[in-house]
């Protein structure tokens, strides 16, 4: 074990070396700049600004200086607001962390509750109903779900505030819309990966004791079947902790997803890498803690892995 976490920490920080690098010379490849715009300004004042964010310098050495920034989690200052990118992190993070965390809470017990029971109950109107129901969930996008929550539950039945979340029950709608998708994909993984298991020898073995159907799917078949559950929600929360736009958007949630979509509009450089940077750690960090849960769930992976 100890093994395979050191490997993924070295793959992870090539994988962060090469996405830095990726990054900054596709952004400085692109034609314009984060100050260019319909007017004119003095020559002087463009000679200043550039001098200030030294971007008057050779590529090579602002390169250099920005994987100094990213070796020492310091992503610099944005260049449109008068905060750091660390600091925009440290303010705006948790927002899209509570919203995301809810959000994947939600789409973890609810789309394994559909799928398991959907398995147990297979080739029944009870697992057509439900599978029909994680459809709906992962084709119905959230430009679209978000307002019919808002008209239903807070402009209808007064249940929950439709915008500006300043306490739990502000995050409530815009994490339901958030995780219903991947509700639905959840959902369709865990009927798949306990319809597998049951077929598997030490489940008939359990049947043949006497043990009730409820007592095989949740207690045995469900321990291995859930494997492709947490598969995909490893890179599914961080999906989800970085931020939605259009959710953040639709709610008025100032989260880091709309700063990201924000900087690359404005082509804030040191925001854009800063954030691109942060999500991927993000990432490799969840996938580490998928690989770890992989030898806790099913111990004759620890080997192979």
């Amino acid at each position: 074990m100890l093994r395979l976490i050191l490997g993924r920490l070295i793959g992870g920080v090539f994988v962060l070396f090469v996405v830095a690098t990726v990054s900054f010379f596709l952004l400085h490849a692109a034609k314009g700049g984060p100050f260019d715009s319909d007017r004119a300004v003095p020559e002087a004042v463009q000679r200043n600004i550039e001098e200030r964010y030294h971007l008057n310098d050779p590529l090579w050495k602002q390169y250099v200086t920005h994987m100094e920034r990213v070796a020492t989690l310091d992503f610099g200052h944005s260049m449109k607001r008068q905060k750091s990118v660390k600091e925009m992190i440290a303010e705006h993070g948790p927002k899209s962390l509570r919203l995301g965390l809810m959000a994947m809470v939600f789409a973890a017990i609810f789309g394994t509750a559909l799928g398991v029971t959907a398995a147990a109950r297979r080739n029944t109107w009870v697992d057509y109903t439900l599978m029909v129901i994680a459809l709906l969930g992962i084709s119905i996008p959230s430009l679209v779900l978000g307002p019919m929550f808002i008209r239903w539950f807070s402009l209808g039945l007064g249940w929950f505030p439709p915008a500006r979340a300043e306490d739990f029950s502000g995050y409530v709608l815009p994490a339901l819309v958030l995780g219903m998708i991947y509700a639905g994909t959840v959902a369709r993984l865990a009927r798949a990966g306990v319809l597998d298991t049951l077929s598997q020898d030490y489940v008939r073995t359990a049947r043949a004791k006497g043990l009730t159907e409820r007592v095989v799917v949740w207690k045995h078949a469900l321990r291995l079947g859930i494997i492709p559950v947490i598969t995909y929600l490893g890179p599914a929360t961080a999906a989800l902790i970085s931020g939605s736009f259009v959710v953040e958007k639709i709610f008025q949630i100032p989260g880091l997803g709309f700063y990201f979509v924000g900087s690359v509009s404005d082509r804030d450089y040191p925001v854009l890498t800063g954030l691109l940077v942060f999500y991927v750690a993000f990432l490799v960090l969840l996938n580490l803690v998928v690989d770890i849960l992989y030898g806790v769930i099913d111990p004759r992976t620890r080997g192979a892995r």
